[in-house]
């Protein structure tokens, strides 16, 4: 049986809880434990541009809690993702960096040693479980549904860091949507950003660059958007709604998590699911399937 420490970060637990909830449930049918480490605190993504060193040993903690335990990571939010694995490869470039943050540590009876690997979500059900074995796990294939891929920023680049996928031409994602029986569509804004970093620094181009990728991927025929990152979903869930209601908008596309795309082809139940949760509402997806 496989098993992970399981890396939830700050916003999933209080504002994106359906992807907690999805993710369980999808992992619990594939047979993989994941391990509750409580003393898990934030990933140090908000302050890795003010304070570097802050943000590694914040980094750092988790990563020695998780090794604490002789378990690799498996990481929900791709900005965690990203920010765990910037650490890794700071400290292994750094050696000095390394032992300053292991002086810390150690108060806390914690050593981090480079030992473990930090794996996204995608990344195990890809790699870990693969898409054969997720395929023979799907009872209720979609059909006649396009989905539009949204990969999210921090888990392709930097591509060297993060080693997700190719950061020009990734396919993980797109052939994971595939395993479902949707159809996953290439749209020219696909692998662009999703606005939610600018949000509340620059609403205006937050929006902008939301309204841009819904309208590109509207064009290329796509009935949902597909993510795997609670900033993703947040932008093009509660962002989108605000957009729709103040007019600012004139192509919705509702936005489904990845792990809630499978779950429901693998015949979990939509409670079970979280679907209810979403914003705006996206039960109608649950028509498509066979």
């Amino acid at each position: 049986m496989m098993k992970f420490a399981l890396f939830l970060g700050c916003n999933i637990p209080v504002r994106v809880s359906q992807y907690e909830l999805s993710a369980r449930a999808v992992l619990d049918k594939l047979g993989v434990e994941v391990v509750d480490i409580r003393e898990f605190k934030c990933c140090g993504n908000p302050i890795r541009n003010t304070d570097n060193r802050t943000f590694v040993l914040m980094a750092a903690r988790n990563l020695a809690l998780a090794e604490k335990q002789g378990l690799d990571m498996m990481v929900l939010c791709k900005c965690c993702f990203g920010s765990l694995k910037k650490a890794v490869h700071l400290m292994k470039q750094n050696s000095g960096l390394k032992e300053e943050v292991n002086a810390f540590l150690a108060e806390e009876g914690l050593k981090y040693s480079g030992t473990l690997k930090v794996k996204h979500f995608l990344s195990v059900l890809y790699h870990d479980i693969g898409i054969s074995t997720l395929k023979e796990k799907v009872s209720r294939t979609f059909k006649s549904i396009k989905i539009a891929p949204h990969y999210g920023c921090h888990a392709l680049r930097p591509s060297d860091i993060t080693e997700f996928d190719d950061p020009v031409a990734p396919v993980l994602f797109d052939e994971l949507v595939s395993a479902t029986g949707a159809q996953s569509i290439d749209w020219p804004l696909k692998l662009e950003c999703c606005g939610a970093p600018l949000l509340g620094i620059n609403d205006r181009l937050s929006m902008d660059l939301t309204g841009k990728k819904l309208a590109d991927a509207k064009r290329a025929g796509a009935d949902y958007l597909c993510v795997a990152c609670p900033f993703c979903q947040m932008q093009f869930g509660r962002v989108q709604k605000m957009m729709t209601a103040s007019n600012d908008i004139n192509n919705c596309l509702l936005s489904i998590l990845y792990p809630q795309l499978i779950g429901l082809a693998m015949g979990i139940g939509g409670n079970a699911l979280g679907i209810n949760m979403n914003i705006p509402d996206i039960s109608s997806i649950e028509s498509f399937l066979l």
